[in-house]
């Protein structure tokens, strides 16, 4: 699909400049914005896992229990 973006000049002037700097199409640059908007906003019907599959740390969670968790055995 095809379709217009309007940008303030100096939006447009700094993605002008991003794309020279990175050799890249504005185009590109925009697609790739948008998705990655996209997979940041997504939402699912569904849980990822479930309560039983779930670890509660009882506070706020760090790198290290992430790493902790990650290589645990199954």
């Amino acid at each position: 699909m095809a379709w217009t973006m309007r940008l303030p000049d100096d939006e447009e002037t700094s993605l002008d400049e991003q794309a020279k700097a990175e050799g890249r199409s504005k185009h590109d640059i925009t697609r790739d914005a948008l998705r990655l908007y996209l997979l940041r906003n997504r939402t699912w019907e569904t849980p990822l896992f479930t309560d039983e599959e779930s670890v509660d740390l009882g506070g706020p969670i760090t790198k290290e229990d992430i790493r902790n968790i990650m290589h645990r055995s199954a």
